[in-house]
């Protein structure tokens, strides 16, 4: 099985290239629209701002390669918030992937950004989460998050509910580093390699 790293210049690519590896797959970090098209797999992550990281995959000539791929694709933390249509963070077009919104997490007496370990809960089931137990704890850092919708299949608390794992057909989004989540986080990627078709289709 392909996978395929998307050098976006804006993550902590070995971290996430080491969770795989543990796996035993061995992903390709690469920002040619090719290898990204032709992978079995794709993961998206990113660190730091929408509005930089947009910049940056403007300037790969990415956008629209990620727009157009049919194999299930991953975004991670900053990745995932690429994936919805806007962001709060620097007011920025996105790449439109999951209908939904970017936002400031509310300052509701909570430490910002919102950092370290959370329980990742469940909405329904979803084949991303599967052989996943209750209480899931995930590690997060992140200041913007993705509201509640029908797009979301998994939810976390902090001060306020917010979409911590999205998915529209082929894009899945996850807030938290699942590379950082030990043995929860190694289950999601596994879970993520052995999708079907059918899993996309949602």
């Amino acid at each position: 099985m392909s996978l395929v790293i998307v050098d976006t210049s804006c993550a902590n690519l070995s971290s996430v290239k080491f969770a795989f590896e543990r796996l035993g797959v061995k992903p390709l970090i690469s920002a040619d629209p090719e290898r990204i098209r032709s992978a079995e797999r794709v993961v998206l992550p990113g660190v730091g701002t929408a509005k930089a990281a947009m910049r940056n995959l403007q300037a790969l000539d990415l956008v629209n390669t990620l727009r157009e791929l049919e194999q299930p694709v991953l975004g991670i933390c900053l990745g995932m918030q690429l994936m919805t249509q806007w962001s709060a963070e620097g007011n920025v077009d996105c790449l439109g992937l999951i209908p939904a919104r970017t936002v400031a997490l509310e300052n509701s007496g909570q430490p910002l950004p919102h950092m370290g370990w959370n329980t990742v809960n469940a909405v329904g089931t979803n084949p991303l989460l599967k052989n996943i137990s209750a209480p899931a704890y995930c590690y997060f850092v992140h200041s913007y998050a993705v509201a509640i919708d029908e797009n979301t299949i998994a939810s976390t608390d902090y001060g306020q509910q917010f979409a911590s794992m999205i998915q529209a057909g082929n894009y899945f989004g996850a807030q938290f580093h699942p590379e950082r989540s030990g043995a929860i986080g190694a289950q999601i990627l596994k879970n993520f390699m052995e999708l079907s078709d059918a899993d996309t289709r949602t």
